[in-house]
């Protein structure tokens, strides 16, 4: 399903980032950053809540919000759950995995039809450690980590969704399927999400009749090296499409010679990190197609040994 939108902008924006990231490709782009996982708290939840909280303030210095949209990655959206408290501003607590993103961008730009919003805030936020021990192993275990494993971001965003014309338009959406390829592999993300990706940018490349080549940049969040060539093979051999200019934040957030990252970035925060930095701040960046993807699991399901669903949404995106 491929729904346009009618004069919805993106009107301001704040990224921040932790350790690796702040080192990164993306480093300067930040608003602020903090040195390491805990950032003077005594844990890694109160470590994000703390970002998160700083990051909303930033824009919210700037900005009349009517309603607050979040994502991350805590059990029961505890994150967004407190932050959103200290906020007090009407909240909406939403979650499809790492494909929260473009999910609170279609959501967003729906209730801005509405005459009686006219400021959307939405956030997502990840954190590596805190993210680590609520999906595989906390991090202290020791567990050794698989070549095609990603390593979740420590960052956090926020952007504001507005009917104030600004350079950059919301202009379409393509709301994904739930999907299931069979693999049971908690580690092996690109494997879960490519085909749940290749399906949803078919489908939005037949809903609106174009080609890759109508992009300047289609950008995928977040396969991971492994999972970026299981979509091209997919692509290519499903539906007869080879894809240019295109690439996945997972292996762009990072320093590339990084080999603690191993198959680059994940996490909610990975493509919006991406895309409102380096994405926004290139000039011959005209049209973006934004594709966020999502694995759909929990421990209880991992435990299990159960089949991990996926799914992935697209955006449309363009700089008047």
């Amino acid at each position: 399903m491929t729904i346009k939108f009618d004069n919805i902008y993106i009107k301001d924006k704040a990224v921040c980032g932790g350790p690796f990231i702040k080192d990164g490709p993306i480093g300067k782009y930040l608003d602020f950053k903090y040195e390491d996982f805990l950032d003077g708290e005594k844990s890694y939840e109160e470590c994000e809540i703390k970002e998160l909280e700083k990051i909303i303030n930033i824009i919210r210095k700037r900005n009349n919000i009517d309603i607050v949209l979040s994502s991350d990655l805590s059990n029961q959206l505890m994150i967004s759950n407190v932050v959103n408290k200290k906020i007090g501003l009407p909240y909406l607590g939403l979650y499809n995995a790492c494909a929260s993103f473009c999910e609170e961008i279609i959501i967003g730009s729906s209730l801005l039809k509405n005459r009686n919003i006219k400021d959307v805030l939405i956030t997502t936020s990840s954190h590596n450690l805190t993210s680590e021990r609520n999906f595989r192993y906390p991090t202290e275990y020791g567990a050794l980590k698989k070549e095609y494993q990603t390593f979740t971001v420590t960052s956090q965003t926020g952007m504001l969704l507005s009917k104030d014309k600004t350079n950059l338009k919301v202009e379409c959406a393509t709301i994904g399927r739930v999907m299931d390829y069979g693999v049971t592999d908690a580690n092996d993300m690109g494997s879960v999400m490519a085909p749940a990706c290749a399906y949803t940018l078919y489908e939005h490349l037949r809903d609106t009749k174009r080609s890759v080549k109508d992009y300047d940049l289609i950008l995928t969040g977040d396969l991971g090296k492994y999972g970026k060539e299981i979509l091209k093979e997919l692509m290519k051999e499903e539906y007869g499409i080879k894809l240019t200019n295109y690439d996945d934040t997972a292996c762009l957030i990072y320093n590339k010679d990084d080999k603690r990252v191993l198959a680059g970035g994940s996490g909610i925060s990975c493509m919006p990190t991406y895309f409102l930095t380096k994405v926004i701040n290139d000039k011959k960046i005209k049209k973006i197609l934004l594709l966020a993807t999502g694995a759909l699991f929990n421990t209880t399901l991992v435990n299990q040994k159960k089949q991990i669903p996926s799914i992935c949404h697209a955006i449309s995106v363009v700089k008047l």
